[in-house]
């Protein structure tokens, strides 16, 4: 089993992700800025600031794994950021990185663009978002492919309807891509337990380095 820090690991992606690290026997660690109302048995959940890099540095310092999973939030060009540091901080620990991605990174088929450069795309989602979702895919697309070739990163996009705002069940099951879309006709669902049971094959397998998946059911 591995030593797994969630940074973010309360969050809607970040709680699902510590649930099911903590139920494969991981030994897992959560960073929040408060503590869950209801902690998750056999998990240690630190209570800090993920924008100081000393606390960044504790909970990352003795992982096997550091998970991503920061809420796209704040001011333009925060989260990105605080992503950037943190892949600065797991490859100076020589941790492997998973990210916590968004939908409108992938592409609709084979080298199309991303949905990102799509205004139509961008169109259908509340202006005040745009920023986070550019910022998002700016991390995947020019600052990951930028980072010293030591670290191992892997940038997990969900599918388009994923998120508190759409639930959905655990059906146990999920459908696995690149960075094109595994549902290129809407974009595709997920829930968070299967987002999260994807993520943690991932993890486990350790088949992917340096690249984008997808997951959909």
């Amino acid at each position: 089993m591995s030593r797994i820090t969630v940074i973010g690991g309360t969050g809607y992606a970040g709680s699902a992700l510590v649930a099911e690290a903590a139920s494969r026997g991981h030994q897992v660690t959560a960073l929040s800025r408060s503590q869950p109302a209801e902690p998750i048995p056999n998990v240690t959940y630190t209570a800090g600031d993920a924008t100081d890099e000393a606390t960044l540095s504790s909970v990352i310092a003795g992982a096997e794994i550091v998970v991503d999973a920061i809420a796209p939030r704040g001011p333009a060009g925060h989260a990105r950021n605080v992503h950037r540091i943190i892949a600065r901080l797991a490859d100076a620990a020589g941790v492997r990185l998973f990210i916590v991605g968004g939908a409108s990174s992938l592409r609709p088929a084979p080298g199309a663009g991303r949905f990102v450069t799509d205004p139509a795309h961008l169109g259908a989602i509340p202006e005040e978002l745009h920023a986070e979702i550019r910022d998002g895919a700016a991390f995947i697309v020019e600052d990951l492919p930028a980072t010293p070739a030591t670290l191992d990163w892997v940038y997990v996009s969900p599918a388009l309807k994923f998120g508190a705002h759409a639930p959905g069940e655990r059906l146990g099951h999920y459908r696995l891509g690149d960075d094109v879309t595994v549902a290129p006709e809407d974009g595709g669902a997920i829930s968070a337990a299967d987002y999260a049971l994807g993520f943690l094959d991932l993890v486990e397998k350790g088949e992917h380095h340096r690249t984008q998946a997808n997951l959909a059911h």
